[in-house]
């Protein structure tokens, strides 16, 4: 089986044939299309629900952008932190140098992400919609904030993934859109295959010196981290911009409706997937 340092070799080749210039890939307009989709009408937080079937076509579309604003600014924001993790791992003993060239272009990659979404979301949303988690301090097992990081990049990355496919091939979604969300799937591939194998690494080589208290708490977060990513995918702040009243009643609706349970299951798939499959979780959580 390859290593993370042997794939981070061909990873570092394929950034930089792919390398692309952020400031000059796509010219902005000044404003977007009003009479378009944004986002899949199935991928939308309250779709399949009674709320979602009173709304017009337009006021569907109007919320679309919403989502899809909402959505990028929790991909940048979950990428903040990830940038600021990678750059305080970059030349860390037992790296490889393959691996130290290969952070580099993950970092610059996740760098221009962010310069993308904050330029759409700035440009034709009016903000960035802002961190909700809180971090509380807690103490780790040795290597657990290691793994604990790299689980954060592949929840905020694969989820982030499943929507770039859906709307990238999306005929009904803003071209504009389409080759936004298709540009990050390119890098997001390379970071997702370089996360899989760096994660199971790490989980192999620490979660055996782990007591079993230690690897059922760690468990046991993993399934809250996911619930809660989830949960800023129902952003009353987005309902309310979109014009819609009632926006917190509208959250706790789609949270608990069965039909975004199940889109949620399936969305989440690939990656409990592979949480089962390396042993960091032993079954689906509920979601």
């Amino acid at each position: 089986m390859e290593t993370a340092s042997e794939l981070a070799v061909r990873l570092t080749k394929a950034s930089r044939k792919k390398f692309w210039d952020v400031y000059n890939f796509v010219e902005w307009p000044e404003a977007l299309q009003t009479d378009v989709w944004y986002m899949p009408p199935e991928l939308i937080s309250l779709y399949g629900t009674p709320a979602w079937d009173a709304l017009t076509e337009e006021q569907q579309k109007r919320l679309s952008l919403y989502e899809l604003g909402n959505f990028f600014s929790l991909v940048l924001q979950g990428e903040r932190p990830l940038v600021a993790g990678l750059v305080d791992r970059l030349y860390s003993k037992g790296n490889t140098t393959s691996v130290n060239e290969y952070l580099h272009h993950f970092v610059d990659e996740e760098n221009k992400h962010m310069v993308m979404f904050g330029e759409f979301c700035n440009r034709y949303v009016g903000k960035v919609y802002p961190e909700k988690k809180i971090v509380l301090p807690r103490e780790y097992a040795k290597g657990e904030e290691e793994v604990a990081f790299y689980c954060k990049v592949m929840v905020v990355e694969e989820l982030g993934d499943f929507y770039n496919l859906a709307i990238e091939k999306d005929e009904r979604c803003d071209p504009l859109v389409r080759e936004v969300n298709k540009v990050h799937h390119i890098d997001e591939a390379r970071h997702l295959a370089f996360g899989r194998v760096q994660l199971a690494e790490l989980f192999n080589k620490f979660a055996p010196g782990w007591s079993a208290e230690t690897l059922a708490g760690f468990r046991q977060w993993l399934g809250d981290y996911l619930r809660a990513s989830w949960g800023d995918y129902y952003n009353p702040t987005m309902y309310r911009d979109a014009g819609l009243a009632d926006s917190y009643e509208l959250r706790q609706m789609a949270m608990s409706h069965p039909a975004c349970a199940e889109f949620r299951k399936r969305a989440s798939s690939k990656v409990v997937n592979y949480f089962i499959k390396t042993g960091l979780l032993v079954e689906e959580p509920a979601l």
